[in-house]
């Protein structure tokens, strides 16, 4: 089936304009500034090329799209990081996370799985329902409500954790006053 060109256009102008800031967010969140132009750029790429398909609210398939995306682009980064960390004998850096949540929360997020994180981060960060969140992570609801709730339970574990024993050094201790 052809289609109307025109028609198409106008389309994803508007899908274009609706969502752009909210991908953007969700992208900036996740990679940073420096990858926001490139991956917001492919996941429209994607949706323009998908445009036919897209039926409903587009926003939850755009938010799975741009995590694919980022997968990608993640995979490659840890191939070069890992190459270069085995040629310089160092140890490889961690997924980020946003700059403004506190240390203890960015230490508990990243001690989570991948999946359970972005299963949080999709309901905390970008507001979606949990059946929107489903479909932005590629799985059933139910799975997601699984994943959701094993998340918590982790988050909530990891918070209530103790902090290391050098944390609980005294300054006397640690060699300070």
């Amino acid at each position: 089936m052809e289609r109307d060109s025109g028609q198409a256009a106008a389309r994803f102008e508007a899908l274009f304009e609706r969502h752009h800031a909210q991908v953007a967010a969700y992208v900036r969140r996740r990679a940073g500034e420096a990858a926001v132009e490139d991956a917001v750029a492919e996941t429209f790429l994607v949706a323009w090329r998908s445009l036919e398909r897209l039926h409903g609210d587009p926003l939850p398939w755009l938010y799975g799209v741009a995590r694919l995306v980022l997968a990608n682009d993640s995979r490659s980064r840890r191939r070069r990081l890992a190459l270069r960390a085995r040629l310089a004998g160092q140890p490889q850096p961690s997924m980020p996370v946003a700059d403004e949540v506190s240390e203890q929360l960015r230490a508990a997020l990243l001690a989570l799985g991948e999946r359970e994180r972005e299963a949080l981060l999709l309901i905390a960060w970008e507001g979606l329902t949990p059946a929107q969140a489903a479909r932005a992570s590629g799985c059933s609801a139910v799975a997601f409500r699984g994943r959701l709730y094993r998340a918590r339970r982790h988050l909530a574990q990891e918070l209530a954790a103790p902090p290391p024993n050098d944390c609980l050094a005294t300054p006397k201790e640690a060699g300070g006053i």
